[in-house]
């Protein structure tokens, strides 16, 4: 799980980041300009899975984040926070957060291997 303090390198990567554009000549604050938006957006991503973790639901999450809330799940399934209750699709479901919280609220470690379902197979009827 991350906490404050883990962010903490990626934000001030951020700040220089932008710090390297503020300076760059016209034209050339691009890349770094990219580059801080990629941290920020990393940690914006691990800030809400905190958040969800912490109680708030994936819809307030989204509104407070200023996100349509259907891109929610899979930002938590990219995180090092939630991934591990990613779907196999990358999504982190209302279920993959119920399951986090309490395994949170009991000490157990996320899981190392997501579990195993069987994808629906199409079966023709005779």
């Amino acid at each position: 799980m991350t906490t404050p303090s883990q962010d903490r390198p990626r934000l001030d990567a951020a700040r220089a980041a932008l710090d390297e554009a503020a300076t760059a000549a016209p034209g050339h604050a691009v890349e770094p300009l990219a580059r801080a938006r990629a941290l920020l957006d990393t940690a914006l991503d691990e800030a809400m899975a905190e958040a969800v973790l912490d109680g708030a639901s994936l819809r307030a999450v989204a509104e407070h984040a200023g996100i349509a809330p259907n891109t929610v799940p899979p930002r938590l399934g990219r995180t090092a926070t939630l991934g591990a209750y990613a779907t196999d699709t990358g999504r982190v479901t209302a279920d993959g957060v119920t399951r986090a919280r309490y395994d949170r609220e009991r000490g157990t470690p996320p899981p190392t291997e997501p579990p195993a379902v069987e994808p629906l197979r199409f079966r023709r009827r005779h």
